[in-house]
């Protein structure tokens, strides 16, 4: 383990950070809030000390794979940091814990906020919450290795340590060129969808806020209902965006380059029709309790189960006062998530999908115990140490937010909502339940319990072994010490 090498690529990430302020603070500057020479002096701070670790440990080595999984977590921990300066040098908020927590949340694209009065904000501090949201969303490390060729050797550890999913796709040979490539069709999404929001009646500055929230499946609005008070027009066109944003990106741009393969994707086909089902049970349950009806009623069915098991988070319709059925299967969307390869949180479709595939074959040894029975994915099959590790995953998810959940209790807070608070967390989602649902905020909370959800955030996004690698002993011993 080189720390010089952590610290290197760590800083110069900072550096890119810095100047998303400096872009934040010239909008601030040209809306005249007075909030510009805020992100001017946070980037200042954020650039001088990012430029001045990266120049200070320079290196020509490869990024070895315990060095990656360091890098990812310092990253994202360090960005989180410097990106709550901001908050703190505007005096919008007047707690490091609370403007920490904020960042994280917009980086890990969570969308969980403290603030209670988004409209009351400075347009300065609204686009930079989009801001940390866009950034993260297709992942800070893969921003690094787009733009910086000679990380290809190492990048593919980057790669692998912070892109969601079981399985991180190569779209080219060199890692370096998948990275810009997926951050094309990431901007390209993102610029199709802000002139949607144009053609749909948002002004230019809600259009581009709400564009980098959905494509990253962050959430945050820069209006106080999220997406409640917004037409329909808009509504169906952030459903379709959302549902995008939860695909696999590499299924994206094969698409663009001609070779759709959609159809042949034995993911997307189980996330499609998880989609469908739920948001026609939830639908049907809201219009057999004269909830709604119509094309209303579908419209903030298919909304809902989306912003949840794309873990975007955004709101249509307070969810908590639907009948109880629907609720439920909403609750359950929590543990899913997007598929692999996308913007989303959650255990991932794919992550889902092989775990019933492998029970429905313990179901089967049952009645035939010698037959030889193999999971296929696509007509391929799955390797056993594959199965395991999938269902080594899930089972540390589950104890992940049962650990958060006790934690959060511990703070004070009562079970149902630190259950829902752990829960939306280590998913990415953002709103939960109880005194945190689509109608609540997290500005309420305690310093401590605040504390505990940063880091579950954290944990989630970076798909728990990333960050829990680092507490491990022998992640930091010398190779020799095994000789």
């Amino acid at each position: 383990m080189s720390l010089s090498k952590v610290a290197n690529v760590v800083g110069l990430l900072q550096v890119f950070v810095a100047l998303s302020m400096f872009v934040t603070g010239l909008v601030a500057a040209l809306y005249g809030d007075g909030y510009a020479t805020a992100f001017f002096q946070a980037g200042a701070v954020t650039f001088v000390i990012g430029w001045g670790v990266y120049i200070a440990t320079r290196f020509d080595e490869d990024v070895t794979t315990r060095e990656g999984f360091a890098i990812v977590t310092m990253a994202w921990s360090a960005t989180a940091v410097f990106g709550s300066l901001p908050y703190l040098l505007s005096g919008v908020l007047d707690s490091p814990v609370r403007a920490v927590f904020e960042a994280m949340s917009g980086f890990t694209t969570t969308g969980a906020t403290v603030f209670s009065d988004i409209e009351a904000l400075p347009h300065g501090i609204l686009l930079w919450r989009s801001m940390t949201h866009w950034i993260g969303g297709m992942g800070i490390i893969v921003l690094v290795i787009a733009v910086l060729p000679y990380l290809g050797v190492g990048g593919m550890q980057l790669f692998r340590a912070e892109v969601p999913g079981p399985t991180p796709q190569r779209l080219r040979p060199r890692i370096t060129q998948t990275a810009k490539l997926l951050w094309l069709v990431y901007f390209g999404l993102t610029a199709i969808l802000a002139a949607l929001y144009l053609i749909g009646g948002m002004g230019p500055f809600d259009a581009i806020n709400h564009a980098f929230s959905t494509l990253a499946t962050g959430g945050f609005s820069t209006k106080n209902t999220s997406m409640a008070e917004m037409s329909p027009f808009i509504q169906w066109v952030t459903i379709i965006f959302m549902y995008l944003a939860g695909v696999n990106y590499a299924l994206h741009f094969r698409a663009v380059t001609g070779d759709v393969q959609y159809l042949r994707d034995e993911e997307w086909k189980f996330f499609t029709a998880v989609l469908v089902g739920a948001a026609g049970a939830v639908s049907l349950l809201n219009f057999m309790a004269g909830d709604a009806a119509g094309e209303e009623v579908l419209r903030h069915g298919l909304f809902q189960v989306l912003a949840i098991t794309t873990t975007t988070g955004y709101v249509s319709a307070d969810y908590e006062l639907w009948v109880p059925g629907a609720r439920m299967v909403l609750f359950a969307l929590f543990f899913v998530g997007g598929m692999a390869g996308s913007t989303s949180g959650g255990v991932k479709a794919l992550r889902v999908m092989l775990l019933l595939k492998q029970t429905a074959n313990e179901l089967r040894k049952h009645l035939h115990p010698r037959a030889i029975l193999v999971a296929r994915v696509g007509g391929r099959p799955i390797k056993e140490d594959v199965g395991a590790r999938v269902v080594g995953f899930v089972m540390l998810y589950l104890l992940l937010c049962l650990a958060g959940a006790l934690a959060l209790a511990l703070t004070g807070i009562d079970p149902l909502t630190a259950i829902g608070g752990s829960i939306a967390s280590v998913g990415n989602v953002g709103p939960a339940f109880a005194g945190l649902g689509p109608t609540d905020n997290y500005g309420w909370m305690s310093g401590p319990g605040l504390g505990v959800l940063t880091f579950l955030m954290l944990v989630g996004r970076l798909e728990i072994y990333t960050v829990l690698l680092l507490f491990h002993p022998e992640l930091w011993k010398s190779r020799r010490a095994y000789h």
